[in-house]
């Protein structure tokens, strides 16, 4: 680690490393949010339902979420320079199999390798900042790189619509080859070759594949218990208890563990890691469904559609850096509290979409939405680190991601598992370009509905946490998240 220095000014060493290390947080935060808008065209482009097309997004998640605690260790042991670059190219190799994709099964696949690369660009970046800069500079660094992510998710669906709707579906992927390439190039001759931190650990490898077998199955159920696989959807989410518990057994007995269980025997920890997956759920669950919504129901451009989407990343920006001050002065637990209910109150305005809302709502709702995500998330972070010990960050803030990705993998399966529920097993079999307008809007209503339904959870469980004022120590950890 970087010696800590007097001087609070990064060099020009040191922000061309951020830049770099920066570009794949971009690349991270834009490939979260660019594949949502187009996935209507995709369904159509390649004759596939509804429920399979979101196959695109939960494929990338399952792999990135099983993958996240992984990369982080294989960093420790092999050295963080050459596994980020490793990690870049093949996310880049990754984005070109999928514009070049013929069908959905390749695109599937293709997506998968593309998430290795991004678990290894989610789970090292942050690391690399507090390794190769100084104390003096890390929290203005990590500061950089959050907010290069979130400027990534904020133009995902602007670039994403615009570039389906000029060109095609496949450019949301091609976009990334100039800012991989590019990236990889400047970090070859910019980043650091350093010692691996433990040269001598080991990689927990049954315990990753515990965790893919794990969420596979739960995703796999949660999609295909609808419609005419819903008894192969149910044995899908027996076998995922099986093997959920099968890790946790695995995990306490194993010498160098993935995750430490005995963190989770503090409430405040693990009640607040809950509310970390629950506000992610409900936020990708509408991400995912409100393509759909304006482009089908609304009968609104793509383009058009993602510059619409853009107000709830938009949300989030103005909101995340003021909640996180205030949390500094008045405790995490008011503000957490408080943004869970305005997206309470977002998403039941939401739950009223119908054929008729105009857009001006829908942008007002949505903003309401990443409002009040911002104003939950920073602080709730910041708390869930505050509850670990120090020497414990590293593993608490992978969890965090861990989390937080997994609250994205469940949040696109649950809301099509509502809307299926809702319009009924046609939906899992053809195509939502095929079905009424009213029939689509009233789904959508219900999966917003369900989404509000956990931001109640939210708020139950926060009541349960005791009241604790912000530290300030780990928020160079959070800010690297």
């Amino acid at each position: 680690m970087a010696e800590c220095s007097p001087d609070r000014k990064m060099s020009t060493k040191d922000l061309l490393i951020v830049i770099v290390i920066a570009l794949g947080s971009f690349m991270a935060g834009l490939d979260a949010t660019i594949v949502n808008i187009a996935l209507p065209d995709i369904a159509k482009a390649l004759d596939v339902s509804t429920v399979t097309v979101s196959w695109v997004l939960n494929a990338y998640l399952i792999i990135l979420v099983s993958l996240l605690l992984a990369a982080s260790k294989l960093g420790d042991m092999k050295g963080y320079r050459n596994i980020f670059l490793g990690g870049f190219a093949l996310f880049t190799f990754g984005s070109a199999l999928c514009g070049l994709s013929p069908n959905i099964d390749v695109l599937i696949v293709s997506r998968m390798i593309q998430a290795v690369g991004g678990a290894v660009i989610s789970a090292l970046g942050a690391v690399m900042v507090t390794s190769y800069l100084s104390a003096s500079v890390r929290g203005q660094a990590l500061g950089i790189v959050a907010m290069f992510t979130m400027l990534g998710a904020a133009l995902g669906p602007v670039v994403g619509g615009f570039l389906t709707s000029a060109f095609s579906w496949q450019y949301i992927f091609y976009v990334n080859l100039p800012v991989g390439i590019i990236a990889i190039i400047l970090g070859m001759r910019i980043l650091p070759q350093r010692d691996p931190v433990a040269p001598g650990a080991k990689l927990d490898v049954p315990g990753v594949a515990l965790i893919f077998v794990a969420l596979g199955t739960l995703i796999v159920g949660l999609t295909t218990i609808q419609g005419s696989s819903a008894v192969a959807g149910l044995a899908a989410l027996v076998l995922s208890v099986i093997f959920w518990a099968l890790f946790v057994a695995w995990e306490r007995k194993t010498k160098e563990p993935l995750i430490k269980l005995n963190l989770l025997s503090n409430d405040a920890f693990t009640l607040q890691n809950v509310n970390v997956m629950l506000i992610q759920m409900a936020m990708a669950g509408v991400m995912v469904i409100m393509p759909f919504y304006l482009e089908l129901v609304k009968h609104i451009a793509t383009d058009n559609a993602g510059t619409i989407l853009l107000a709830l990343p938009v949300g989030m920006i103005m909101t995340a850096p003021i909640a996180g001050k205030f949390s500094d002065v008045i405790g995490t637990k008011k503000p957490i509290i408080f943004g869970f209910l305005v997206c309470a109150v977002a998403l039941l305005l939401l739950s009223t979409l119908s054929v008729r809302t105009s857009v001006g709502h829908v942008c007002i709702y949505l903003f309401l939405l990443g409002a009040g995500t911002g104003i939950a998330f920073s602080p709730l972070n910041s708390a869930v680190m505050g509850e670990s010990p120090a020497q414990e960050w590293g593993m608490s803030s992978g969890l965090v991601r861990m989390m937080t990705n997994l609250g994205s993998s469940l949040g696109v399966a649950s809301v099509m598992l509502v809307a299926t529920v809702v319009v009924g097993p046609k939906l899992a079999e053809i195509s939502a370009h095929q079905l009424p307008s009213m029939d689509l809007a009233g789904a959508f209503d219900a999966a917003f509905l369900f989404c509000m339904v956990l931001e109640v959870i939210g708020i139950i469980l926060m009541l349960k946490v005791p009241a604790k004022e912000s530290s300030g120590e780990p928020e160079e950890a959070i800010m690297g998240f």
